[in-house]
């Protein structure tokens, strides 16, 4: 990775919560009419959407829906608790 290079840790449950979000709203005329306000936002934003995709083999799963929808409750718990800001992934 090069020096200049930034790496983003997320949960799998982030990481599916937001694949499955981005793979959603990517392409709708009210996301990409946001985002064409500043075209520079779809170099990261193809980035992240791609990584997370080619790294979640959940993505493939039968149960998806399910697994996705587990991932959504269990990072709202997380936020009405307030423990996001302690969790970090684990290595």
């Amino acid at each position: 990775m090069a020096e200049d290079d930034l790496t983003i840790e997320l949960t799998r449950d982030q990481a599916l919560v937001l694949s499955e979000w981005l793979s959603r709203v990517i392409g709708t005329a009210v996301f990409d009419g946001l985002v064409e306000r500043d075209r520079a936002v779809w170099s990261p934003l193809y980035m992240i959407a791609g990584t997370l995709e080619t790294s979640l083999v959940e993505v493939f799963a039968p149960d998806y829906a399910t697994r996705v929808e587990a991932a959504r409750e269990r990072l709202l718990e997380m936020l009405s608790s307030g423990a996001h800001f302690e969790n970090k992934p684990e290595k």
